[in-house]
C-alpha cells in the first residue's frame, strides 16, 4: 500500500512495523481495561437492583447497557485464555477465573475446548469443537433440497450473528 501525503513523496507503508507495537500486552492498559469494565458492570448490577423499585422499564434499559459490559468482560476473559492479556500465565489465570464466574463460563474447561477449536478450525478432515458447520461441495451436493436450504440459512451472516449467539 502506498501512503499519499502532499508534503512528502509517496512511500510504502510497513504494516508489520505498525502492528508490531501491539504484539505484547501492556499491563497498565490491561489493568485499566479490567477496571473500566468490571467496576461499571458491578455498579450497574447495584443500580438495576434499586431501579426495580422505581420502574421495570428503567431496569430493562440498564440491562442492555450491562449486557455491553458483559460482552467486554467475555472478551477480556477470552484474551486471558489466549495468554495475551497479560504476559504472565498465572496473571491471566488470576484475572480470567473470576471473569469466567461473571460470564458463567468455567475458565479452564472453556479454554481447553477453545484451544481445540483453534487447532482444528477450517480443517474439514478434523472438525473440532465450536466450529461453524462447514460442508465440502460433495457433502452439500448430497443434501436434499431442504437440507441445502437449511445449510444456506444457517450460514447466512444474519442468522450467525443475530440468532445463533442466543
Amino acid at each position: 500500500m502506498i501512503k499519499e501525503d502532499k508534503n512528502q513523496e509517496s512511500r510504502p507503508v510497513n504494516w508489520l512495523e505498525i502492528i508490531s507495537r501491539y504484539n505484547y500486552p501492556d499491563h497498565r492498559k490491561s489493568w485499566w481495561q479490567v477496571i473500566n469494565t468490571v467496576i461499571p458492570y458491578l455498579a450497574l448490577w447495584v443500580i438495576m437492583f434499586y431501579s426495580l423499585s422505581v420502574s421495570y422499564w428503567i431496569t430493562l434499559l440498564l440491562s442492555f447497557i450491562a449486557a455491553g459490559f458483559l460482552v467486554r468482560i467475555f472478551i477480556i476473559f477470552h484474551d486471558c485464555g489466549h495468554q495475551s492479556f497479560f504476559n504472565k500465565a498465572w496473571l491471566n489465570r488470576l484475572v480470567g477465573i473470576p471473569l469466567g464466574i461473571l460470564v458463567f463460563t468455567p475458565y479452564h474447561r472453556w479454554h481447553r475446548d477453545h484451544k481445540k477449536h483453534h487447532e482444528t478450525v477450517g480443517n474439514l478432515d478434523n472438525r473440532g469443537v465450536g466450529d461453524v458447520r462447514t460442508l465440502t461441495v460433495d457433502e452439500y451436493n448430497q443434501r436434499t433440497k431442504w437440507g441445502k436450504f437449511a445449510y444456506r440459512f444457517y450460514r447466512n451472516p444474519l442468522f450467525l450473528l443475530a440468532v445463533a449467539p442466543l
